[in-house]
């Protein structure tokens, strides 16, 4: 435990309110160390049963880990705490940020006129023209859109359905490697991460298996453009979900779909399978722009009463502006256009990097979506040597749990000239730390 901390309390409450506090304050960063449960009620004055009913408040609410023999630790993730990325320094290429490139992005225009209204949209929360223009963007690729709805972005929805269909204590199984924020958001909720592996069609149904078996109450995966890795489901691999996913009919299954226009592969969905408990989240941040804080949602009628019975009792809707922007972006032939074009540009980009870094002896996998995953040993040296060549990737470690390392490069920006001196500087980083550390 770090020195200039002290916990305080003589309550269970007490005790984890002194924890959160100095988590949130700093005095207590990740990886410290608490005191083993008799040790801390001995300094305290309290029972051990009461320390112990703190630590695991602490621990359902993901603030705390513990590690066997390890002891009981700040988690790394601490969810009063949420990592934020790094700044990037001045004068690096940032490809650590897994952004779109600008130039495919359209310009907002909002409505230039906006009447006022009397009263709430609760009544009518989604705007005509766009529910049917969403039903028709889910349809397009089979998912079935009879129960649609709308939401704040992905995170805001996948958020909203885990808290209202599980409690404190229960386990989602994730994909492992996955996307940071959701690995900050489980937790945050008092969850209990469950990863799944991944390889190059994602979800790996033998280990997806396993964690169903171990009692997950529901399942968060993406269906191509996965982050990380750009992994994508084949049609095989779909099916073979589907048949581990039926034995388990009560499980929720939500689809993070966020780069539905420009993934760059084809969308082979849990949601398109006739599946009990399920949905499909999609979110235009990533093809239209990041201000648009909106996501559409199609899902089994429960899960879109229960999302919307939530949504009703705290921000009730999406703004009608919001709603009235996006409707008209959709309906725009030019930024379809525009969108198409971003969609084969990243393609390009994508494989550009992996051909150059495989003329290296470097294997890099990232099928579909924005980024790149390499595999490598040492993330630190690499991420440190990239930097000194004046490129700044994102370490692997933010990504994964059980997963062995790597780094994630952005490759919407890079250029493909830029890609092969990428890959010449990547190779003499390895060599180098090589060198250093020992084959």
């Amino acid at each position: 435990m770090a020195a200039q901390y002290v916990i305080e309390g003589t309550t269970a409450k007490g005790i984890s309110a002194s924890v959160e506090r100095g988590v949130a304050e700093g005095g207590l960063a990740p990886g410290d160390a608490l005191p083993p449960v008799r040790r801390l009620a001995d300094m305290l004055g309290v029972s051990p049963g009461t320390v112990a009913t703190a630590y695991k408040e602490l621990r359902q609410r993901g603030l705390i880990v513990t590690r066997g023999r390890g002891g009981t630790v700040v988690a790394e993730a601490p969810s009063v705490a949420s990592r934020r990325p790094p700044r990037v320094p001045d004068g690096l290429v940032d490809l650590a940020g897994g952004h779109p490139d600008p130039a495919f992005l359209p310009v907002l225009r909002p409505p230039s006129a906006v009447s006022p209204v009397y009263g709430s949209h609760r009544a009518a929360p989604r705007l005509a023209v766009l529910e049917d223009l969403t039903r028709e963007w889910f349809e397009r690729d089979g998912v079935p859109a009879e129960y649609v709805t709308f939401a704040h972005g992905a995170l805001d929805c996948i958020a909203r359905l885990l808290s209202t269909e599980l409690r404190p204590g229960d386990a989602v199984a994730v994909e492992d490697p996955g996307f940071h924020h959701l690995l900050d958001l489980v937790p945050a909720l008092g969850l209990r991460i469950v990863p799944v592996a991944v390889d190059g069609e994602g979800l790996v149904p033998d280990a997806l298996r396993t964690a169903l078996r171990a009692g997950v109450r529901a399942v968060v995966c993406s269906p191509r453009a996965q982050s990380p890795t750009g992994a994508f489901f084949t049609r095989s691999r779909r099916d073979e979900l589907v048949s581990v996913l039926r034995e388990f009919p009560e499980v929720l299954v939500v689809e993070d779909d966020h780069n539905a226009e420009i993934g760059g592969a084809a969308a082979h969905t849990l949601a398109a399978a006739g599946l009990g408990r399920w949905a499909q989240v999609r979110t235009v941040s990533k093809h239209l722009g990041i201000d648009l804080r909106w996501a559409g949602v199609a899902c089994d009628a429960v899960t879109a009463a229960r999302h919307d019975g939530r949504m009703l009792m705290t921000s009730g809707w999406v703004s009608h502006v919001l709603q009235e922007t996006v409707a008209g972006l959709f309906a725009d032939p030019a930024v379809r256009e525009l969108v198409a074009a971003g969609e084969a540009a990243y393609g390009e980009r994508r494989a550009a990097l992996i051909d150059a870094l495989g003329a290296h002896g470097i294997r890099a996998v990232g099928a579909s979506g924005l980024n790149v995953w390499v595999p490598v040993r040492d993330e630190s040296a690499v991420v440190n040597g990239l930097r000194t060549q004046g490129w700044w990737v994102a370490a692997g470690a933010r990504f994964r749990i059980a997963a062995p390392p790597a780094v994630r490069i952005t490759t919407a920006t890079l250029a493909p000239a830029d890609a092969v001196r990428l890959a010449a500087d990547f190779a003499e980083v390895l060599g180098d730390a090589q060198a250093t550390y020992g084959g």
